[in-house]
């Protein structure tokens, strides 16, 4: 059988070719899916995105029928995600971030371009909120985006670019710079002492209830470095951050563990009371930078105010 050849003027050149794009699903049930996997509860993925929770859970049930397939199981404790929904939410998560990041690269810079910082929560709450004014005019005008937040970001997806990080100095991310190792004391609300009296020793403390973060550690680390001897299991309420755990005990819920970077202005105000007198550092906070933008010199005004301004605190109190 001979071939039959082909003329080139029958091929078509490709933008005269129509590719279909492939059916996306509508990204109004996407972004409710992406919550609600993202949070862990349709109210706090509601809460996340400004609607009803049953706006959430019918947008869920729709994204569902539409793809034939169970992403999401609901229970008493909140949503868990299906085996393909873990599948799908890896990559909704990811594009979304993509997105978000693109974003940010449109909006309008001033002169002196944006800086994204993100911040450990009670250091950037308690801290760097107070002092905004002060970093805006250190960095001579440069557009300031603060989040509180606990993880590292993503610096290839542009998610920030600086970190104020917490943790041991013996365990740095790459290229990042040693800040300070605060002393770390605990502090209680006035009302509290008035109920439960002051602690004579670090032994009694610890028989108090105490306010910890996510897990007892910090505490069981803190009163070892401090000579405590533990004999006992610890007690007291687990939260979620320090910015949680410093509110707790301003409301006079128990004990906690504090720096005077983040209740300084607390104990100035008679707020909080420090309880025995002690000299206790556990890890300390660190400057991580976004690559391509180390020697930039909004980023280096920044470093240099943050090493003299952490430093002159913990060296006037």
């Amino acid at each position: 059988m001979k071939s039959r050849a082909i003329h080139p003027r029958s091929i078509k050149p490709l933008d005269d070719i129509h590719f279909e794009s492939p059916k996306l699903p509508p990204l109004v049930m996407v972004r409710a899916f992406e919550a609600a996997a993202r949070t862990g509860s349709m109210r706090k993925a509601a809460d996340d995105i400004g609607v009803t929770h049953t706006v959430i859970s019918r947008h869920v049930r729709n994204l569902e029928s539409w793809a034939g397939r169970k992403l999401l199981e609901t229970g008493p404790r909140g949503t868990v995600l299906t085996q393909e929904g873990a599948i799908f939410h890896g990559a909704v998560s990811e594009a979304f971030q993509i997105i978000a990041a693109a974003a940010v690269e449109l909006r309008p810079r001033t002169r002196n371009g944006m800086l994204r910082i993100w911040a450990m929560p009670g250091l950037a709450t308690r801290w760097l909120a107070p002092r905004l004014s002060e970093i805006e005019r250190t960095l001579a005008g440069a557009e300031i985006v603060l989040r509180a937040i606990d993880r590292l970001p993503d610096f290839a997806k542009s998610e920030a670019d600086v970190m104020i990080g917490f943790g041991p100095k013996e365990d740095l991310p790459a290229g990042a710079r040693w800040l300070i190792s605060p002393r770390m004391f605990p502090v209680a609300s006035k009302d509290w002492i008035t109920g439960y009296g002051q602690p004579k020793d670090l032994v009694e403390l610890s028989k108090l209830p105490l306010i910890h973060e996510e897990s007892r550690h910090q505490w069981t680390t803190w009163l070892k470095a401090a000579g405590c001897k533990l004999k006992h299991p610890l007690r007291g309420p687990m939260l979620w951050d320090a910015n949680m755990a410093i509110d707790a005990a301003l409301a006079g819920q128990g004990i906690v563990l504090a720096s005077q970077l983040t209740v300084g202005q607390e104990i100035d105000g008679g707020k909080l009371v420090e309880l025995l007198r002690t000299d206790v550092r556990l890890n300390g906070y660190y400057l991580h930078i976004r690559p391509g933008r180390s020697r930039d010199p909004v980023i280096q005004r920044l470093r240099v105010w943050l090493e003299n301004g952490l430093r002159n605190e913990e060296q006037t109190r």
